[in-house]
């Protein structure tokens, strides 16, 4: 089993927010084999706690423009691990603390990762030329 289209799709808007307020460490892991619930997580480090919700905020609004319908949120008012559900994407927002301690990436160690293109497509048009 692959993540879908839509997720992948859903996976690069999530880290284009991400990547425009300053998260670190950037990983997609396509969990659709193990897991029914979701077909992505995306991992996204931020250096303090304003940070992480700085990222949080930027990655929901740009996927609630996306068209993604978020279904839950955890963990604002701690600002030290945000977790984000849009279905099929989940994007969790971590200090970098606690990416450290909870270490999400070598529990799923065994997904594949879903490589991430951080190029603005509206911005990439904009600038071709004619």
């Amino acid at each position: 089993m692959t993540a879908s289209d839509r997720a992948i799709e859903l996976t690069a808007v999530a880290a284009r927010a991400a990547d425009a307020k300053q998260g670190e460490d950037l990983v997609a892991l396509d969990v659709s084999g193990p897991l029914p619930l979701a077909d992505v997580f995306l991992l996204a480090t931020g250096r303090s706690e304003r940070n992480v919700l700085a990222i949080a905020d930027e990655v929901e609004d740009r996927m609630i423009a996306a068209g993604a319908k978020p279904l839950r949120r955890e963990g604002r008012s701690e600002g030290r691990w945000v977790l984000l559900d849009f279905g099929d994407v989940v994007v969790h927002v971590f200090h970098e603390e606690d990416r450290q301690f909870y270490s999400l990436e070598r529990l799923w160690k065994d997904c594949p990762v879903i490589p991430l293109d951080l190029t603005d497509p509206a911005a990439a048009t904009a600038e071709a030329p004619e």
